[in-house]
């Protein structure tokens, strides 16, 4: 890894960073001569700083914190290595990192070794899950006292709505999709399609799929880290909340997935339309865990103002053929590509939880061998369909008591997760609409 940086002899310092329970980057600023000690000793913090709120406060009532000394541990890179910071002005690297015990256990409290306990589950089944992200985000202008969506850096005006698939709104912004799109391909972000979509300054970026869902989790982590950073850069925000705008559309965070066995064989592919048994299973798995997993879906206060109906964002648990009023599509095309998508997540998720709860669902499914309802036609919105929770109370309550999720995660992560949303959830009520708005806009 250290290569890296001799390559890169502009680089003078970097960063290290992992990810908490919110999604926040925590980490150290470094002078890149001392680099090498990083890469190959690791670097320290507290356990507990990968389980701070979302004001970057200590938990209260962790045994992370007071409990047990606040003691350290150690965190050593991920397989990703450098990556460019393109949004600082000074040439910079990032490390990302991940903790571990002192004895080179991984910290049940790290949300990335959530998702690497999930993939070894499923390697022991001789699969390999493959997964793909849709992420959208709006650009904004929060520099006066009510948001509105940014002038165009190519001719100083406004969008004055929404334009659904223009490509009038992609080139108003080109000089920012450009960059944005040279910084992905410097950090190995596969970025591939971008649209305008239904809200005023709202875009979505597709990123092409992996077969190895920890990579596809560092893909969304940077990318969010990158987009927001990048929109700063050009003088306004960028944002992954869930609902910024009241009146407008919520940002959502589409997964796709399917998987493949020992021989590189799609699970789900029986040639046809209907997809196989396995596939039918692993929908039922996460139509199964879909209540208990909201609190992974909607993570944050504001999570909830997305969740209404005939806006575009699933309420009812149900799959479907090729039908985005449900919470679980299975997208037509060709027979190999057979998949499931997942829509029910807000942009404002932790990727690595998210990704670790739909796919720990999924195997759940298929373990149990599980069969899922008839799949719906129509409009979702219109059936009598169980519904997800609609408050944040009730989210955490249904993640805490699920025996699917103690499945899933480890037990420290669990309560770690409900510690964090309980301090949350009573310290939220004391601020206004526009307070919540300035504390998540590109925070999340």
């Amino acid at each position: 890894m250290t290569g890296w940086l001799r390559d890169h002899p502009e680089v003078r310092t970097i960063r290290v960073a992992a990810a908490d329970l919110n999604g926040q980057a925590r980490g150290k600023r470094i002078a890149a001569r001392f680099a090498e000690k990083a890469v190959l000793e690791g670097t320290r913090f507290p356990y507990s700083a990968l389980n701070l709120d979302i004001w970057g406060e200590d938990i209260a009532d962790s045994p992370l914190v007071f409990a047990s000394g606040d003691a350290d541990g150690v965190l050593h890179p991920t397989e990703r290595g450098f990556v460019p910071m393109p949004w600082l002005q000074a040439p910079t690297a990032l490390l990302p990192i991940w903790m571990f015990h002192d004895d080179g256990t991984p910290f049940d409290g790290d949300p990335r070794h959530a998702l690497a306990r999930v993939v070894a589950r499923y390697r022991a089944r001789g699969l390999t899950p493959v997964v793909a992200t849709e992420l959208e985000f709006y650009l904004i202008d929060d520099s006066g006292s009510e948001l509105r969506a940014p002038p165009s850096p190519r001719s100083g005006k406004r969008r004055p709505g929404a334009d659904t698939l223009a490509l009038r709104a992609l080139d108003a912004f080109d000089v920012f999709f450009s960059d944005l799109y040279d910084a992905c391909e410097a950090m190995d972000i596969p970025a591939d399609t971008a649209i305008s979509e239904a809200g005023n300054g709202q875009f979505e970026i597709n990123l092409l799929h992996a077969d190895d869902p920890l990579k596809a989790a560092d893909d969304a982590w940077l990318f969010k880290l990158l987009v927001k950073g990048l929109a700063r850069k050009y003088g306004f925000a960028a944002s992954f909340m869930a609902k910024p705008y009241p009146d407008q559309p919520g940002n959502g965070m589409h997964m796709h997935f399917s998987v493949l066995d020992a021989g590189g064989t799609n699970i789900f592919d029986n040639g046809g339309p209907e997809g196989t048994a396995a596939l039918h299973h692993a929908v039922a798995g996460c139509l199964g865990a879909m209540h208990d997993s909201m609190l992974l879906f909607a993570p944050h206060a504001t999570s909830y103002d997305r969740l209404v109906p005939s806006a575009h964002a699933p309420t009812g648990i149900a799959w479907a053929y090729e039908n985005r009023t449900a919470a679980i599509r299975i997208p037509s095309g060709g027979h190999k590509a057979r998949r499931i998508e997942h829509r029910v997540a807000g942009g404002d998720i932790n990727p690595y939880l998210l990704i670790a709860g739909i796919l720990g669902a999924a195997l759940n499914g298929i373990e149990d061998r599980a069969t899922p309802p008839p799949p719906i036609t129509g409009n979702a919105y219109a059936q009598d369909l169980a519904q997800l929770p609609v408050t944040w109370a009730g989210a955490i309550a249904a993640f805490e008591a699920s025996a699917a999720m103690a499945r899933i995660f480890p037990a420290e992560l669990i309560r770690n997760l409900i510690l964090t949303k309980r301090q949350e959830l009573r310290h939220i009520d004391e601020l206004g609409a526009e307070e919540r708005v300035a504390l998540y806009l590109d925070t999340v």
